[in-house]
């Protein structure tokens, strides 16, 4: 004797991706969205200007070399776990979910031209900001990394540029953006809601870089939606956190301080 199942309606289902939704931001960058905005408002109530006030985004886990390491890694690691969540709940069905977001490999050297075009247009505007927001007292100085002079540093920090990309882009872009088209939200409204997000969980540094990642993410979202492919974007956050977080721990610290930068 048969079961008798019935399918969910359109409402049930509507309501269980809703939830989901929830539950894998909540694991991932909504859940740093949150803490930003504690932070944020942390600092300003602190009674120290945002300017006088630091954020590190690399630091050191331990003054011993290879147990900082071994946390460092574990890091990393865990911090992809709602990347391989969001991939596999977009895979329901049978579909692959790296090539319905165009993460995988199929335009390597037009992904990788547009993805270095993508971190110029992004990154010198984002400089500019960054540096007008410390002039104007609103953007905290941002150390791009506290590490140890290790030999395992820059591939480590090489590491964290990759898994920021790729839980940035493969969540807050791609599954995002294909979770809130599937439950019919406009298009415009996807996007702002992706470019909130990730302004979101940049709080933390302050004006500057809210709205830098703003405007990213507006671009990064608006590509999205017309190309469905993710991988450039990967590429160009990987770029940008590379420059960023390699560049500033190779830089002498003295030539930090005369930049303002540390």
């Amino acid at each position: 004797m048969s079961a008798d199942v019935t399918a969910p309606g359109p409402a049930a289902v509507r309501r269980r991706l809703t939830v989901e939704v929830w539950i894998v931001l909540g694991l991932s960058v909504g859940q740093s969205g949150v803490y930003a905005l504690v932070n944020i408002a942390a600092r300003l109530t602190s009674g120290t200007p945002l300017a006088e006030q630091t954020a590190t985004l690399n630091p050191s886990r331990s003054p011993r070399p290879y147990l900082d390491l071994t946390y460092q890694l574990l890091g990393i690691g865990f911090a992809l776990v709602p990347v391989l969540l969001a991939l596999y709940l977009l895979s329901a069905g049978g579909r692959s979910a790296v090539r319905r977001i165009g993460l995988d490999g199929a335009h390597p050297g037009r992904d990788l031209a547009l993805g270095v075009g993508l971190a110029g247009l992004i990154g010198i505007p984002g400089l500019a900001l960054y540096a007008v927001g410390r002039a104007l007292g609103v953007t905290v100085e941002v150390q791009a990394s506290a590490l140890n002079a290790t030999w395992w540093a820059v591939p480590v920090l090489i590491l964290s540029a990759l898994q920021n990309s790729l839980l940035e882009e493969v969540v807050a872009v791609g599954y995002l953006m294909e979770r809130l088209a599937t439950l019919r939200w406009s298009p415009v409204a996807i996007v702002v809601a992706s470019a909130l997000l990730r302004g979101s969980y940049h709080l933390y540094q302050g004006i500057g870089p809210l709205v830098g990642n703003v405007v990213m993410g507006v671009v990064f979202a608006e590509y999205y939606r017309r190309r469905r492919r993710v991988m450039p974007l990967v590429v160009a956050h990987t770029v940008l956190d590379v420059v960023a977080f390699v560049g500033y721990a190779l830089v002498p610290e003295e030539w930090r301080t005369a930049l303002g930068l540390s």
